[in-house]
């Protein structure tokens, strides 16, 4: 698989706070890979990094197989948008959007009709000659978003980009970032466990500077190789029956949660298969089903993994 973006064996310290400690990580191209980890982890840093706006202590961040950021020889290929920037108070939509367009390399005409499409594109079409100042918060960030898909860069990174938006704009940007797979590389972090699986075909944990688990997102919560049964209160699953219903499956019921996952080898089986098997076995011994799934979610398996 081919690899857009990848740290390798990163180093950062600021003063005594160790941001990065050996993260090594790669993106596959043209994946939408999303970064997941708690406060203090080291995902901003890694993209700031990435992006040549922070110099790293050890190791490097490689962009295309090609090295280091590079504004000479990857302007235009390579876009990035910081948690807390901000637009100039006082710049029009369209006139700010053609500005950073002109930044990608783009000539003046083009660029302007790059400012346009973007604008139809998140909406905003009806704002072009607004000031920022006069903008919501939520108007604002999608010009932002809007700015990083300029032109045609190779890589994008969004560290948080959806916050603060309401439902509706939420919904409407992530049918945007979603619309550009495999069109491009994308890196989202995001705090946002239900955002991550909805946008990212892979996801990366990471902690204390370092990767702690990576891979798709359907490897990572095993929707292939697990199905998660949701019981009606108080019911008992018929454990022994199951493990002798599905051999080599294993089975772990949450009693408090009021759930049964089987975990199965799906190079051997398929998740068909083996719900109706498990199915069977429920209504035989009459255990009121409430609700079937397959893979776990991920916030559980990030808990999971990092102890939570």
């Amino acid at each position: 698989m081919k690899t857009a973006l990848e740290w390798r064996g990163v180093a950062k310290r600021f003063g005594r706070n160790r941001a990065l400690d050996g993260l090594d990580l790669s993106v596959p191209a043209g994946s939408i890979t999303g970064l997941v980890g708690s406060n203090g982890a080291g995902k901003t840093t890694a993209m700031a990094i990435a992006g040549g706006m922070t110099t790293p202590d050890a190791g490097a961040a490689i962009l295309f197989g090609e090295g280091p950021f590079d504004p000479d020889r990857h302007a235009g290929r390579f876009s990035l948008l910081p948690q807390d920037s901000e637009l100039p108070r006082e710049g029009r939509s369209r006139e700010l959007l053609a500005f950073y367009a002109r930044l990608q390399g783009l000539d003046a005409r083009t660029a302007l009709a790059e400012a346009d499409r973007m604008l139809e594109q998140v909406h905003l079409t009806d704002r072009a000659r607004s000031p920022a100042r006069t903008l919501s918060h939520g108007m604002r960030k999608r010009i932002m978003i809007a700015q990083c898909f300029l032109g045609a860069p190779e890589v994008v990174l969004l560290d948080e980009p959806l916050s603060g938006l309401d439902p509706r704009e939420v919904a409407a940007m992530r049918d945007f970032i979603v619309a550009q797979r495999r069109r491009r590389t994308i890196v989202i972090s995001s705090h946002n466990l239900h955002e991550i699986e909805l946008l990212c075909d892979h996801v990366a944990f990471v902690e204390k500077g370092r990767t702690v688990r990576s891979g798709p997102i359907d490897s990572i919560t095993g929707s292939r190789g697990v199905l998660v049964y949701t019981l009606g209160t108080g019911a008992l699953p018929p454990e022994d029956a199951l493990g002798a219903a599905v051999p080599g499956a294993s089975f772990v019921f949450d009693a408090e949660e009021g759930t049964l996952t089987c975990r199965f080898d799906a190079d051997r089986s398929t998740p068909d298969a083996v719900n109706a098997i498990v199915l069977r076995a429920l209504l035989d011994a009459s255990v009121p089903i409430l609700g079937v799934a397959r893979g776990t979610r991920l916030e559980s398996e990030y808990l999971r993994q990092s102890g939570g």
